[in-house]
């Protein structure tokens, strides 16, 4: 069984889609694959979690913006391998073990990082990490909780991933900056860009 987490930690960089607009949504997340980005979060946009997740068969599709049960139990029908919640939601614990997926929450605060990792998330989002003062407040949260793994997101620069990861980031999270107003060529060859800073 695929270790997803592990992945994402080893690849240091997750694929974030966030797209009303199915088609769009879904030329992302291919273009996203073909670059080489494995595993990828998909906003609540259920059909194009279903039409990525069953045409890829060797990629995870995560499904972002999980805030309740049944978006979660809808996007796990259509086949999301792994499920990331926008806030600290407690609720989703029980469930995403019940169903034996993954589960990544997002924390803005010290102690719901700390709250995240007593309820045994392994991978948690920090959001929105360029407001709450970027590298250095990563650096600050780290100091006396070193065992925490931590994904920052939020307006990161392709170019400040390797610091973000120097100061203690098991992994960055990015969206808008592969994708932003850019054609499928384009995303391919940014997202292959990212993950060249990463070797």
């Amino acid at each position: 069984m695929r270790n997803v987490i592990k992945e994402i930690i080893d690849n240091k960089i997750f694929g974030v889609v966030r797209a009303d607009d199915t088609k769009r949504a879904v030329e992302i997340a291919n273009a996203y694959i073909e670059a080489g980005l494995k595993i990828i979060e998909m906003n609540t946009n259920i059909e194009a979690i279903k039409e990525i997740a069953q045409n890829n068969k060797d990629a995870v599709i995560a499904a972002g913006g999980i805030i309740t049960s049944n978006q979660a139990h809808q996007a796990i029908e259509v086949g999301a391998k792994l499920l990331v919640s926008p806030i600290l939601q407690m609720n989703l614990v029980k469930l995403s073990s019940g169903y034996k997926i993954p589960l990544i929450l997002t924390a803005t605060t010290p102690n719901e990082a700390y709250t995240a990792w007593k309820a045994r998330i392994p991978l948690i989002k920090i959001y929105p990490v360029k407001d709450l003062g970027g590298k250095t407040y990563i650096e600050d949260l780290l100091r006396p909780m070193k065992f925490l793994n931590v994904m920052p997101t939020g307006s990161i620069d392709i170019d400040d991933i390797k610091g973000y990861l120097d100061c203690g980031a098991s992994a960055v999270a990015l969206g808008r900056q592969l994708y932003k107003d850019k054609t499928y060529n384009e995303i391919v060859e940014t997202t292959k860009l990212a993950l060249e800073k990463v070797k």
